[in-house]
């Protein structure tokens, strides 16, 4: 039996700090449960082609594929470093939703809409950019249709946008919520124009009517 999560870190580099995540799995072997990092997640230096390789791993291990055997022409990979674990005296802190909103940020941001919304959503006085607000509330409504109120009030918190958007949930709020509607809603045309052209860009399609 095999299970995986996300491990927080954080690391100084040059003077500067930097924080990043690790996906690992843990698997009981026959002297116990061992931990192997499967992916370093973050934008710590230096990281790019362990990110690469770890991505590359995670697909093999959720397609079930198996680990390809080393070529003559390629660099073994390094032995995974075994970390003994007392499993009895971890816990479940803050249980989030990850997955689901990590790939709607990325359709977000492949499609345009984060470019988009900063250049048109003229920026003011408000604590959180109008770009960003209404980024969560494409994502609630992708990841978990419901209310202005209840995702203020249960969703957001229950979700890792807090990391990945740099957003605390006590910033969250539904008259935020409902003000960051306001100030999409004068940019709906532009802002179909701009899907249209997008999709258009990625799909090669040509048409008269998008719905």
């Amino acid at each position: 039996m095999r299970a995986m999560y996300l491990r927080r870190h954080d690391k100084k580099v040059a003077g500067e700090d930097y924080e990043y995540w690790s996906l690992v799995e843990s698997v009981r072997t026959a002297r116990g449960p061992r931990q192997r990092i499967v992916a370093t997640i973050g934008k710590l230096p230096s990281l790019d082609r362990d990110e690469r390789i770890g991505w590359d791993e995670i697909g093999r291990l959720l397609s079930g594929r198996p680990r390809p055997e080393p070529s003559l022409f390629t660099k073994p990979e390094e032995p995974p470093s075994w970390a003994t674990v007392n499993v009895s005296g971890v816990s479940v802190e803050r249980l989030r939703h990850f997955g689901d909103v990590y790939l709607g940020l990325l359709l977000w941001n492949r499609l345009g809409l984060a470019s988009f919304c900063r250049e048109t959503m003229s920026p003011g006085r408000e604590d959180v950019p109008w770009s960003i607000m209404a980024s969560i509330l494409v994502l609630a409504r992708f990841c978990a249709p419901s209310t202005e109120l209840q995702i203020a009030g249960s969703w957001y918190d229950k979700t890792a946008l807090d990391d990945l958007l740099g957003v605390p949930y006590d910033k969250i709020n539904d008259d935020r919520l409902y003000r960051a509607l306001d100030s999409l809603l004068p940019h709906k045309d532009d802002l179909c124009r701009h899907l249209q052209k997008r999709y258009g860009e990625l799909f090669g399609s040509t048409f008269d009517f998008l719905f």
